[in-house]
């Protein structure tokens, strides 16, 4: 059976999944694949969702914290609301600096665990989209180490290259175990890879 029609038959499998499921994407697949693995995300915890859009993340997160969590999405476009009585968004873009203010004036104690599904607009330039990419990771772990409580857990996307091995070792400075995740619901010929932190060590007052 030829690999192309697998790999196609993967990505669709994983599309009518989500419609059937009521997703909003896909991409919701990946984090619970994450999730189940690695159990970071549990009932009432608070969690924030970087670069939410469509919603997909905020709709996994939603139901794995329970009607005692609260999630609050962050995306520099608006998210069409969802129904569920335990999420929140804000329009923001993870590079003001305002944004980690923003995040806790509304949220009521520090945060569980972050995750990060940010993207750049990609470019068709390898260097450079991988570039931008590891600049919002990084810029995304600044935002977590600002708003998580010590031990708390961190999740973010990534691409694979040259600049990774430094990321990674920057997670690895912050918290206790770190992995490195590709889920079965990534395209296997995208270059994107996940990067979890678990237990932020003692916070520097």
């Amino acid at each position: 059976m030829p690999k192309t029609w697998l790999k196609q038959h993967r990505r669709d499998y994983y599309y009518k999944k989500a419609k059937e499921e009521q997703y909003r994407s896909r991409a919701a697949y990946k984090l619970l694949q994450a999730i189940n693995k690695y159990h970071f995300m549990k009932l009432s915890d608070i969690v924030v969702d970087l670069g939410a859009a469509p919603g997909g993340w905020l709709q996994v997160s939603s139901r794995v914290v329970g009607e005692e969590g609260i999630v609050l999405g962050v995306d520099i476009k608006e998210v069409e609301p969802l129904p569920e009585s335990n999420v929140c968004t804000i329009i923001g873009d993870i590079i003001d600096q305002e944004i980690i203010n923003q995040i806790q004036a509304i949220l009521p104690r520090p945060v569980d665990v972050v995750i990060s599904d940010v993207s750049p607009n990609l470019s068709g330039v390898w260097e450079l989209d991988h570039a931008r990419q590891i600049d919002l990771a990084r810029r995304s772990l600044q935002i977590a180490l600002a708003v998580l409580r010590q031990g708390g857990n961190f999740f973010v996307k990534t691409f694979q290259g040259e600049m990774l091995g430094d990321l990674v070792t920057e997670i690895k400075n912050h918290f206790v175990h770190v992995e490195i995740f590709k889920p079965p619901a990534s395209r296997a010929k995208s270059a994107e890879i996940y990067v979890l932190g678990v237990g932020l060590k003692t916070k520097l007052v």
